[in-house]
């Protein structure tokens, strides 16, 4: 019996093509293979092909903010566009697959929709076939994914334990009422919805199966790329994290298991760059100072990049602890900060970065490694005030910024908040960051500000680092830049006339120089900050 396991495409304004490797289906074909059967994954994502869209009228909301192109180094975003295979493409493989089983991945709720188009595009080139959706979107929204007619089961949890034992269910004709994380509809409103499988042993599992993975596609500058993670759950409680509000335990891989997992990645490459998508990789240290020092060990003659894109939370990190991740392949760190103020730690139930931050950030630098800092804005409560104090401290200590608009993300404390006060979106699609989902303190103006002013400070500092000088303020002479000007002039004239006037402006696609719509109060107190606290 053949078994095929989908990652469907996206719509979105962009896409991070480097965090797209289907590292779950990968792992839940491996638990496959050793159960006996046959098994295919088809990645959608992996083509360099996309196509421009129109935008849907759920987000026509956010046009006046992008709806003109911007071609300045400090645009956010503009086309929509759906990423990846097209879905006839799918229905075709599909019908040559003529697989028992299609498992369908559906990891964020903003592209449930994709997901389940791709489910009814399955079913139409392929009828016969039981249609299982799997991820996080399904854990949490059972009897919506369920009420599509083309799902057949759901499998919520981790797929890698329920998947073997419900396929054999299925070829049996044996009941699959009893496995774990399993849900189906057996009539009208009567549903059969079980708890969330979890894996308790990650050592138990074979490694993730790549076969059937485009290594080429998700190469990152010729070299080739893999995704591990190292440790599932998370210990921390924030309120706006889906993994710390699950029953997730934290769960570690041995060390043993990881350096077979990534020589079996990276087999005869002599270069690899590697993400660690951990949500807390760092935070036993002992057992992260082991695997770094095995790595070390192991890989002495390989060049290795090493990432943790996910984010490192700053509290478990040290000068020691950074010292072994340099000699053992990271060229960069990406810092899990949210916020300095102590008022909205204590709303988001995380404790303060800010003294192990600056510790972090000056080791970073001394060690030649990189580091951006994310953010988070917009979440309840937040005030805009506060995420400018927070962007400027980021600058003052030399770190590149990573601001994110808060979306509420399912199982998450803040999600059921919204949820009880009737305040989440209207639709699934909307539950991500670009859309500016939620406007609690913030108005969504304030928001997309903060937005454009994190481009700004992080332009600034790459001027900084360059020891170029920041140009004198300016007032707006020309409404057009000419084709052959380089961007790098561009930018500077646009920071010119920002630092004169408070107005974010932009260059379209004619070059024609537009303001951009702005929140002066928001705009007018970074410009205070910065030029009072960064001198």
């Amino acid at each position: 019996m053949k078994i095929l396991l989908i990652q469907p495409p996206i719509h979105d304004f962009y896409l991070t093509q480097k965090r797209t490797i289907p590292y779950g289906l990968a792992s839940i074909a491996a638990t496959l293979k050793q159960a006996g059967f046959d098994i295919q994954i088809f990645d959608a994502l992996a083509t360099n092909k996309t196509k421009p869209l129109p935008w849907p009228d759920e987000l026509m909301y956010l046009d006046p903010f992008f709806g003109r192109a911007d071609r300045s180094p400090f645009a956010l975003f503009h086309q929509y566009r759906h990423f990846g295979y097209s879905f006839q493409h799918i229905g075709k493989i599909a019908r040559d697959a003529n697989a028992f089983i299609t498992g369908i991945s559906s990891l964020f709720t903003a592209y449930s929709d994709q997901a389940l188009y791709t489910a009814q595009v399955v079913r139409e080139w392929d009828p016969k076939t039981i249609i299982v959706l799997g991820g996080h979107h399904p854990t949490h929204f059972p009897r919506e994914v369920l009420a599509h007619p083309a799902v057949d089961y759901v499998l919520r949890g981790e797929g890698e334990q329920s998947m073997p034992e419900m396929v054999k269910a299925l070829m049996n004709n044996a009941s699959v009422n009893n496995i774990p994380g399993i849900a189906y509809k057996r009539a009208e409103n009567d549903y059969v919805i079980n708890s969330p499988a979890i894996v308790k042993n990650l050592d138990r599992l074979p490694l993730p199966d790549m076969t059937d993975i485009n290594q080429r596609y998700y190469q990152r500058s010729k070299q080739k790329s893999l995704t591990l993670v190292a440790s599932r759950g998370c210990p921390m409680k924030c309120s706006y994290c889906a993994i710390g509000g699950s029953q997730l335990t934290f769960r570690k891989k041995s060390v043993e298991y990881i350096i077979d997992e990534m020589s079996a990645g990276i087999g005869e490459a002599q270069a690899a760059f590697i993400d660690f998508e951990d949500e807390n990789i760092s935070f036993d240290r002992q057992w992260f100072m082991a695997l770094l020092k095995s790595i070390q060990k192991t890989f002495s003659s390989k060049l290795l990049t090493l990432r943790a894109m996910n984010g490192l939370y700053p509290n478990t990190l040290d000068p020691e602890m950074i010292t072994s991740m340099k000699h053992a392949g990271f060229n960069a760190l990406n810092l899990s900060v949210a916020t300095f103020s102590k008022v909205q730690l204590r709303r988001f139930r995380r404790p303060d970065v800010s003294r192990s931050l600056s510790q972090i950030i000056q080791t970073a630098q001394t060690l030649n490694l990189k580091s951006t800092s994310y953010l988070l804005a917009g979440a309840l409560n937040q005030d805009p005030f506060s995420s400018v104090d927070d962007l400027i401290a980021l600058f003052q200590m030399g770190t590149v910024a990573g601001l994110s608009v808060f979306y509420p993300a399912p199982g998450s404390a803040d999600f059921d908040f919204l949820s009880q006060a009737g305040m989440l979106p209207k639709t699934f699609s909307c539950m991500r960051a670009t859309s500016i989902p939620v406007t609690h303190i913030c108005t969504r103006l304030q928001l997309i500000t903060l937005l454009r002013l994190s481009r700004i400070i992080n332009y600034i500092q790459q001027l900084t680092e360059q020891n170029i000088p920041i140009p004198k303020p300016l007032p707006c002479n020309q409404n057009i830049f000419t084709p052959d000007q380089p961007k790098d002039q561009m930018g500077l004239l646009l920071l010119s006339w920002f630092l004169y006037d408070g107005i974010i402006r932009g260059v379209d696609h004619d070059y024609r120089i537009y303001e951009h719509q702005s929140d002066q109060p928001v705009v007018y107190y970074f410009l205070a900050r910065f030029w009072i606290d960064t001198k």
